[in-house]
């Protein structure tokens, strides 16, 4: 898979693509839909996406809402077929242009689409001047077919990526799993941290999760897996600011059952898969201890059904 952070000067190898354009921040089954109509429509398949996200661009003082972080997201996009992804730079210069410009300027003479296919909300062009409809009209007029792609539902309602941050923000990662289409997956590198587990027999993982979206501070049932590998391993994590030992910013710490090893600086990706408990202040750390041997049972209870 090609990957081309710009849209000026496009090698021809890379053009003549049949283009799925939008967001893509979580694949799923409206984002799946919407690049399914693309490589129906024939020719090689490509995706064009936004980097940054033209939200970022606009408030980027939002908290982190992420669904993937970019390689994790381009790894999806190129397990279900896409041979190039193009991730359009969005900065000042983008957010200005009018809807025909961005049809013209970028996907005609920039990455050279044969045909473009979006989802039936996308809006495009400064103010988000246009809709689905005027880039089917644009592509009539500059020689690309376009195909739009009606409302997907996932749980009776539309699939989209605010449905999945709601999810998770809410503490209902098995409702954002049903949209994705398996367990949401945050991904980064182990690093140290404090060393009070190994003290009290728990030994965790920890992982700051930056530009990712921010789950519910809790327990969870997790499954763990390490770069390189093929099998997850069942275990438990907090995501919170610890406000036993001390609050800190929020860290994503997780125990995995049955492990042992050095594995800070490597890569390693945590599955969400049921939240267990809200994050709580002990004032005995015995207390503290106790509850997470609860909290270890009850995962191992979640992930063994």
């Amino acid at each position: 898979m090609t990957v081309i952070a710009h849209y000026k000067d496009v090698p021809d190898s890379a053009r003549g693509y049949s283009v799925a354009l939008g967001n893509f921040d979580g694949v799923h089954a409206g984002h799946r839909a919407v690049i399914e109509g693309a490589a129906t429509a024939g020719g090689k398949l490509g995706i064009a996406t936004f980097e940054p996200p033209p939200r970022a661009f606009f408030r980027p003082d939002d908290p982190p809402f992420r669904i993937y972080r970019p390689a994790r997201r381009n790894a999806r996009l190129a397990e279900i077929g896409a041979a190039a992804i193009f991730e359009l730079p969005f900065n000042a210069d983008m957010a200005a242009m009018t809807d025909e410009a961005f049809a013209r300027d970028v996907l005609k003479e920039g990455i050279g689409a044969s045909h473009v296919t979006v989802g039936f909300d996308f809006r495009f062009g400064r103010g988000r001047m246009g809709d689905a409809g005027r880039l089917a009209s644009l592509g009539r007029a500059l020689g690309f077919g376009v195909t739009i792609i009606e409302k997907i539902e996932a749980l009776g309602a539309k699939a989209s990526s605010t449905a999945i941050r709601e999810a998770l923000i809410a503490g209902a990662p098995e409702k954002a799993a049903e949209i994705l289409g398996h367990d949401w997956v945050v991904d980064g590198i182990v690093e140290h941290g404090e060393k009070r587990g190994r003290t009290i027999g728990f030994s965790t993982a920890n992982l700051h999760l930056g530009e990712l979206i921010h789950p519910r501070h809790g327990v969870y049932a997790v499954r763990a897996r390490l770069a390189g590998e093929s099998e997850w391993r069942p275990g438990v994590a907090n995501f919170g600011r610890t406000p036993t030992t001390g609050i800190r910013d929020p860290l994503l710490e997780t125990f995995i059952f049955d492990f042992e090893g050095d594995i800070y600086g490597q890569q390693l990706e945590i599955a969400l898969v049921r939240y267990l408990r809200p994050e709580l202040k002990f004032d005995v750390l015995d207390d503290m201890v106790a509850q997470m041997h609860r909290d270890v049972e009850d995962a191992r209870n979640h992930l063994a059904g």
